[in-house]
């Protein structure tokens, strides 16, 4: 009995300080950007999914004359990004799904707010990956980068994922090193690039025209705050 109690002591102090950055019900405190629809659902997850009408989209006659007009079309991201631009040392979980061939990722310290990803096509040399940086989230998509990476600059085993469900993801944010855990593992160390912000906002990424994300049991631990 006193070593139940021990332990609920010390979660309640671990996690004491850790605050919800979602709040289950609505999307205060955050802004979307870009075409995406983003959905406080009744069981407090978050759904982020495209709103084009594909049967009008993809039809012949369509809007698309080219393929390179549908490809910059198709991959068009859309980003839910905090309110907040001041994230710099923090401890952030949150738990995502995404449909096969799904992809998303988390971007942190993007002093973009991901002004150059939501453009038709994408700016590819500046992308939230390329000024701050992303976490990947890939259920077999075609990339080389598996879920947890550090992206571009270390990648994550492709093993620690499970595919087409739930996973838990934990980023931590510190100036001398990023550090990312897939389902409780440590995927991805990386020291980060020097000319690099160390500050910026939070965001959840819709990849691409086809994306279907969820997220849930988002919160943060700010160090210092």
């Amino acid at each position: 009995m006193k070593l139940a109690l021990w332990l609920a002591v010390a979660a309640s102090i671990l996690f004491a300080d850790e605050k919800p950055m979602f709040n289950g019900k609505n999307l205060d405190g955050w802004e979307a950007i870009g075409d995406g629809q983003w959905t406080a659902m009744a069981d407090g997850v978050l759904l982020g999914q495209r709103i084009s009408d594909l049967r009008k989209m993809l039809v012949r006659g369509g809007p698309f004359t080219t393929p390179a007009q549908f490809k910059g079309w198709v991959d068009t991201q859309s980003w839910l990004y905090t309110r907040r631009n001041d994230f710099g040392e923090f401890d952030l979980h949150l738990e995502y799904w995404t449909k096969t061939t799904g992809n998303s990722g988390v971007s942190i310290r993007d002093s973009s707010r991901a002004k150059w990803a939501i453009v038709t096509p994408p700016d590819y040399t500046r992308t939230p990956s390329k000024i701050g940086y992303e976490i990947q989230i890939n259920n077999r998509y075609p990339d080389p980068h598996p879920s947890g990476s550090i992206y571009g600059f270390v990648d994550a085993p492709k093993d620690a994922q499970h595919d087409d469900d739930w996973n838990a993801m934990d980023i931590s944010s510190r100036n001398e090193q990023i550090t990312v855990k897939l389902n409780a593992r440590v995927v991805a160390e990386h020291a980060g690039d020097p000319q690099r912000p160390k500050t910026g906002p939070i965001g959840l990424q819709m990849h691409d025209q086809f994306s279907i994300v969820m997220f849930r049991n988002i919160r943060i631990r700010e160090i210092g705050r």
